[in-house]
């Protein structure tokens, strides 16, 4: 009976622990796969973008909200880019930290 009363603790224990784990980072599996969907459309718009520095382009995404840092040829580019992205379901808001390169 002891063995039974320890083991059904233990699960106990065992269970809030790992559903603690969820909370430390402050998104549910839902919310994680939503912001890796997003991640990836974000990037589909910043490939097929003709005028845009794909690899000078950093994109991240909490909880839908999305940051640009990097890099991007000119201020068209970064507002066509802000548009596309803002109609991307999921999306709540864009942030643009990109800046604009010199030409050479």
């Amino acid at each position: 009976m002891k063995k039974i009363i320890l083991l059904t603790v233990l699960i106990v224990f065992g269970l809030a622990l790992l559903s603690g784990c969820a909370a430390l980072k402050g998104e549910t599996t839902g919310e994680y796969i939503d912001d890796s969907t997003i991640h990836t459309k974000v990037t589909s718009v910043i490939v097929k973008d003709p005028d845009a520095h794909y690899l000078k382009i950093d994109v991240t995404v909490t909880q839908g909200d999305v940051v640009l840092q990097g890099f991007v040829n000119s201020r068209e580019t970064e507002t066509r880019l802000i548009e596309k992205i803002k109609e991307i379901r999921g999306v709540k808001s864009v942030k643009s930290l990109l800046k604009i390169e010199a030409k050479k």
